[in-house]
Parts: structure tokens; C-alpha cells; sequence
């Protein structure tokens, strides 16, 4: 793979640059952490996109075992099968069901592994897969073969840090956390999804988005793709900037603000801050 410097249409900042080529370089996973919309899951399909390769995507739940990942063998239907008279039951690899893993080892040219969200699974997960992403095989004891990558993919691994990642398990990764986005990054990255949109507006959407995200008490700070969202509807409201520009304090909670406020805890405590700035300051 060729350096990755980002995508027409990602913004990649130069510590995510060095990261993800750094893991190449090593060939290690490269984990990402951040707060959840900051790309995390993006990064991987724009690394696929500028290698011109596939992207072999696994979406982890609270359920998912490492195993699946490598395959699983379906006894249940074999055993139906078998009372049934069906002759698929004499080769065992007809019950054999390949994993994300197994997909990513034996595609001719190297693809990029998404582990989307890993710690969302049993803490043992991460643990269970060390040898498998070390050695780049795995055995297939129903069948007695060996799986071994015939192209190293390079894997993306994601973590919304809702638990710690083992110590085996982080010392074979290369690790970036992508930080929030500043105002000049977050301009540009308004500037790819809204090419030619109105400067004033963005800038007082930006105001405001910065402001709700310095809220005191806020339970979940509105992320870079919730600011996308706002801004979509903004447009498709045909909001005027004055509306944004001259906003009425007392009445805190922004416009359409479902696109930035996600539970009810933080829409009440900007009914309370607007509450409070319609009492005005005690004498």
C-alpha cells in the first residue's frame, strides 16, 4: 500500500497520516479509540478506498466470540442432515461456516479488516484473537487444515473505551486516539460534505455547536457527525443565518437541536439554563 495522506473525501490530520502508515509499516492492528462519531469507523472504509482494495467488515456485539471470526462448524445441521439421508453429510466442510478472518486470509490481494467496536464484546475477546492476528492463521481442527493469509490485510480495530483492552492484547497493536476535531479541522471537514455552503452560517453553527459541547453537565457532547447532520437540515430547512446570528438567549436550546441533543436529560438542562436566563440575574 501506497502512504495514506486521507481521501477526497476524508480529513485526515497528520498524526492519523502517521498512525495508520506506521501500522502498516509494522504490520500491526492499528486500534483507534476517540468519542463516538469522530470517524473512527470511516477511517477504515477511506484506508480501503486509497489502497483500492476490499473491506472486510465485522461488527462486534455483546454476543460475539473470537471464534466466529475464524468459523464455526454447524453440528445441529449436520445432524438433521443425517437422519434426513442427505449425502452433504459425508464431508464435514459442507457444515463449515468461514468467518470475517478466514475471508480477509485468502483474498488474493490485501484487504482491509474492520473489527468495528471490539469492546463491546466479553473481555476475553480481544485475548482470544492474539495468535490468529499474530501468526495470520488459524487451524480448522473439523477439517485438519490451516488457514494462512496469503496477503496480509491491514487491520482497522475501533474501541469506544467501554472497557479497558487487555495489556497482551494493546502491546500488538499500534494505538491512535483521534481527537475531537479543532475549529480549522472541523471547517474542513464541513468544507468536503458541504462544498460552497454559506461561510456566515457555518460559523455560527460552529459557534453554537462549540458552546453546547462546553455545556456543563452535558451527558453526551454532540460529535463531529451529529454537527454534519445539524448542518443537513439547517439547508434543507432553508434556515436564514440571522436566525443562528440573533438567537434569543432565553431560549437555549438551539433549532432542530434533535440533531444535537441525543437524550432527554440534556434537553431538560437547556429548558433549565433557558429558564434561568429568562429570570435574569438576582438583584
Amino acid at each position: 500500500m501506497q502512504r495514506f495522506e486521507g481521501t477526497q473525501d476524508y480529513v485526515a490530520t497528520d498524526d492519523l497520516k502517521v498512525a495508520v502508515n506506521a501500522a502498516v509499516t509494522l504490520r500491526r492492528p492499528l486500534l483507534v479509540k476517540g468519542e463516538p462519531g469522530t470517524g473512527k469507523t470511516v477511517l477504515a472504509h477511506q484506508i480501503a478506498r486509497a489502497a483500492g482494495t476490499e473491506l472486510i467488515e465485522w461488527n462486534v456485539k455483546s454476543t460475539t466470540k473470537a471464534q466466529q471470526g475464524l468459523y464455526e462448524y454447524d453440528a445441529v445441521a449436520r445432524l438433521r442432515d443425517g437422519q434426513l439421508g442427505d449425502p452433504r453429510v459425508h464431508d464435514i466442510a459442507n457444515y463449515i461456516r468461514r468467518g470475517k478472518l478466514w475471508d480477509a486470509f485468502t483474498r488474493a490481494r490485501s484487504p482491509v479488516l474492520l473489527i468495528d467496536e471490539i469492546d463491546k464484546a466479553d473481555i476475553e475477546f480481544p485475548n482470544d484473537l492474539l495468535q490468529e492476528l499474530d501468526r495470520m492463521e488459524f487451524h480448522v481442527y473439523e477439517t485438519g487444515e490451516t488457514v494462512r493469509a496469503e496477503q496480509r490485510p491491514i487491520v482497522v480495530i475501533t474501541s469506544n473505551n467501554e472497557k479497558e483492552l487487555p495489556d497482551a492484547f494493546l502491546r500488538r497493536c499500534f494505538f491512535h486516539y483521534i481527537r475531537f476535531p479543532d475549529r480549522e479541522t472541523m471547517q474542513a471537514i464541513v468544507d468536503v460534505h458541504f462544498p460552497g455552503i454559506q461561510k456566515l452560517l457555518v460559523n455560527r453553527a460552529m459557534d453554537i455547536f462549540y458552546e453546547v459541547r462546553e455545556v456543563p453537565g452535558l451527558k453526551k457532547k454532540p460529535s463531529t457527525s451529529e454537527l454534519l447532520d445539524w448542518l443537513k437540515l439547517l439547508l434543507h430547512e432553508d434556515m436564514p443565518p440571522e436566525v443562528l446570528q440573533n438567537r434569543d438567549p432565553t431560549k437555549a436550546i438551539p433549532p432542530l437541536h434533535g440533531a444535537l441533543l441525543k437524550n432527554e436529560q440534556d434537553v431538560m438542562l437547556f429548558e433549565r439554563l433557558a429558564f434561568m436566563a429568562r429570570r435574569g440575574p438576582r438583584a
